[in-house]
């Protein structure tokens, strides 16, 4: 694992200065709320981030000063929301290192972006017998949607392992790969264990067997930035609001010729060119893969999360979560009946645990009376839970707020829960 020297001034390749984590906390309002009578420790960024100031007032500036619908007005207020909305089109596409904002698909969420995937390119290119290769990590949005094909078009899902502290089994997977193989979809980083994935062997591997590659960086994007031209994936998506924008926003790339290759997804307006009773002509990507009114606001938004998180630095924020996660790790396997689920040797800012005797849901309680915010269950990852025979865990993630006070509050408030539970 990474260390770095300071836990709350991390220093990253983007800039001089050290991350000011104090500094960065009063950009988010919403970290100065009393739970219980006590400060929010918010340990539950994996399952959706906090928004910055900056996010809620570019939202609240488009609903109160431009709001209209894009592409289609001649007025004032359609021209600027438009110029606004395909503004950040292009920032994702810098932000994400696609090669044109032609590659970027406004979607609704991750899950939408990994189902836009099956249900298009999917269903034009796979057939009976074909196989699709996922890993034992994944989240049920990067399992359902293959399964669907799997009943429908009676291709075969196979499942990548991993051993028991989590890590990848690269030679196993590298063993399922055969010329049926037709896509490889796996998480960047597991959203349960935070292991990190060895995501450049595993698309190296795929296409010298001829093939594509999905990603989904949902927590991976998050805690590391992404280079989707030097990953060299054929598809990547991610969602807004685990990215401190908002809800109800994701995103999908793709690589050129593989989405000039893919039919809609669904039709309606602003995906045609001509439409007549008797037939109908479609965009070139990415728009034809938007049919109807996009969520306008939420993508002005994560335009200016985006903006924000460029700004403290991706290195910046992977030095000081992985400080984090360093000082969390050795904090609590020091306390006695605690199980830290997930040792991977290379890890995002996420760790599950169990204390001995008790169960997850009970220190969960407990944690959040004390003002601790932390995520309980199978995490949507039920087959995961499944492999490492566990029902549940009680997960911590961290996020670019967080500092080394809210992991001394965690500590303190497992100590609690035992005091109580045990």
């Amino acid at each position: 694992m990474n260390k770095v020297v300071s836990i709350d001034s991390a220093i990253g390749s983007n800039s001089m200065e050290a991350f000011d984590v104090e500094r960065v906390r009063q950009d988010f309002p919403i970290l100065k709320q009393m739970v219980y009578g006590k400060s929010l420790v918010f340990l539950d960024s994996g399952a959706s981030a906090q928004k910055p100031q900056v996010v809620i007032d570019a939202v609240r500036e488009c609903y109160e000063t431009y709001y209209s619908n894009v592409h289609r007005g001649a007025h004032f207020l359609s021209q600027r929301c438009t110029d606004e909305y395909e503004k950040v089109r292009a920032e994702i596409a810098d932000f994400i290192n696609a090669p044109s904002e032609n590659n970027v698909v406004i979607t609704s969420s991750v899950t939408e972006s990994i189902n836009l995937v099956a249900q298009t390119w999917g269903r034009k290119f796979l057939k009976v017998g074909d196989e699709i290769i996922v890993s034992e990590m994944e989240h049920h949005a990067n399992i359902v949607p293959w399964q669907m094909l799997e009943t429908e078009l009676g291709v075969k899902v196979r499942v990548a392992a991993i051993d028991d502290r989590g890590e990848f089994l690269l030679d196993e997977f590298r063993a399922l790969l055969n010329p049926k193989t037709k896509l490889v979809a796996v998480t960047e980083v597991s959203n349960v264990l935070g292991t990190i994935l060895p995501i450049k062997e595993i698309i190296q591997l795929a296409h010298a067997q001829g093939a594509k590659v999905l990603l989904d960086g949902a927590q991976g994007i998050v805690h590391q930035g992404v280079d989707v031209q030097d990953l060299d994936c054929d598809f990547y998506g991610f969602t807004g609001h685990k990215l401190y924008g908002p809800s109800g926003v994701g995103v999908l790339y793709g690589k050129p010729d593989v989405l000039n290759a893919m039919p809609p997804y669904q039709g309606g307006g602003d995906m045609i060119e001509k439409v007549s009773f008797s037939g109908t002509t479609f965009k070139e990507p990415p728009h034809r893969f938007e049919a109807g009114t996009p969520p306008i606001a939420q993508v002005i938004g994560l335009g200016a999360a985006i903006r924000y998180v460029a700004g403290l630095g991706m290195d910046n924020i992977s030095a000081h979560e992985l400080g984090l996660l360093a000082y969390a790790t050795e904090k609590m396997n020091a306390i006695e009946g605690v199980q830290i689920v997930g040792q991977a040797k290379d890890k995002a800012a996420i760790i599950s645990f169990l204390i001995e005797g008790t169960h997850p849901f009970d220190v969960a309680a407990v944690l959040d009376r004390q003002g601790v915010a932390t995520r309980v269950g199978h995490h949507c990852a039920e087959p995961l839970m499944d492999r490492l025979g566990l029902v549940g865990t009680v997960r911590a993630s961290f996020g670019l707020y967080n500092n080394s006070d809210d992991v001394d509050r965690l500590v303190a408030a497992i100590g609690k829960a035992k005091d109580l539970l045990l």
